[in-house]
């Protein structure tokens, strides 16, 4: 009997025994599972990725003519500010253009103030000599033919040499009506009408002038903004062209971050402008780069990241949401990240703290 309580009493406790190391088991397998994908909402927190922007996002910089490049003097990383130049095009063709409009407008404003002011002093006296000589020779041509007439008159000549020095009168007062129109030319005002046409001539080289300056001046590429360079695409060399797209560099004004946020549709109805946010990046571990909602997109789209975890969705539709970062912190551009929108409670801790 007692033998039997024995064998009784060491079974249960070997079954206790195994029990005991079952559910020691399971709990170290629990343990071990591998954590339930990140949920993108909770109470009082939008959890949503996003990815960081400049303020400017990526700006694609190109040239408005055709050509050759002659020099990209920047590389990826420089600073660079407003109106720098990044690339330079050959231009020796539209150089000389400069030049020979130029010279065009150089000589309608000579011929401008020539009508404006009339012919120069030297030119109207000597008009006015021509005309005085005429008058003297017309003057002697005219008692010449008047002797030879009264001559003839009389017989002491013949008709025909009366009439030959009638002839040369003639001849004479026509030069003298020339030589007087000649100065009454050089000598007048100028006409309203030649005024005009040689103001409208200077306008139309002054435009031919400001248009080839400015085909010169676009042989020069120039930064819009004040930023860094990310993406150099054009070499020394290289042709580009206006009929495809050919950026030569890409620039961002990297002075204030942004994130773009991929906002569940479930969660949108909690997004308000001025929410507190941080994000974070598997890179920086568990450091927190805080900021503030500042735009909520106004139609649902496709998502734009990818979390790349094997649970994710790519059928839901999302919110694009900006939140721009505080001053101060620095991460790279085009990095994916975890954001967080505060929603309940600590909103309103936090800004009672501001």
């Amino acid at each position: 009997m007692k033998r039997s309580n024995y064998v009784l009493f060491a079974s249960a406790s070997l079954f206790l025994l195994s029990s005991v190391q079952l559910l020691r088991s399971r709990s170290h397998s629990v343990k071990a599972a591998p954590a339930e994908p990140r949920t993108f909402s909770n109470e009082g927190l939008i959890t949503a990725p996003g990815r960081v922007e400049a303020v400017s996002e990526e700006i694609r910089v190109s040239s408005e003519l055709s050509g050759r490049l002659e020099s990209v003097p920047v590389e990826e990383g420089d600073r660079i500010h407003k109106g720098q130049v990044l690339a330079q095009l050959e231009n020796k063709d539209y150089a000389a253009r400069v030049l020979a409009a130029e010279a065009t407008l150089s000589e309608r404003k000579a011929e401008l103030l020539r009508t404006v002011n009339g012919a120069r002093l030297q030119e109207r006296r000597a008009a006015q000599a021509n005309m005085q000589a005429a008058q003297a020779v017309l003057e002697n041509a005219r008692k010449e033919a008047e002797r030879r007439r009264n001559l003839a008159d009389r017989d002491m000549v013949s008709r025909d040499e009366a009439e030959r020095y009638e002839r040369v009168y003639q001849v004479a007062r026509a030069e003298y009506d020339r030589a007087t129109q000649e100065f009454s030319l050089v000598d007048a005002d100028a006409r309203e009408e030649d005024r005009r046409r040689a103001e409208a001539a200077v306008a139309a080289a002054e435009a031919q002038l400001a248009e080839a300056r400015a085909y010169l001046e676009k042989t020069y590429v120039r930064s819009p903004i004040d930023g860094v360079i990310l993406r150099k695409f054009r070499h020394t060399g290289e042709s580009v062209s206006t009929q495809f797209d050919s950026p030569i560099v890409t620039v961002a004004n990297d002075s204030v971050l942004r994130v773009r946020l991929d906002v569940d549709e479930t969660d949108v109805a909690r997004l308000r402008v001025g929410q507190p946010a941080f994000v974070t990046a598997e890179a920086y571990g568990s450091r927190k780069f805080t900021g503030r909602v500042i735009r909520v997109g106004r139609i649902l789209g496709k998502k734009n990241v990818r979390t790349d975890e094997p649970s994710e969705r790519v059928d839901t539709k999302i919110l694009e949401t900006l939140v721009e970062l505080d001053p101060g912190q620095s991460l790279p551009l085009g990095l994916r990240v975890d954001s967080y929108v505060r929603t309940g409670p600590h909103e309103t801790a936090d800004r009672a703290n501001e």
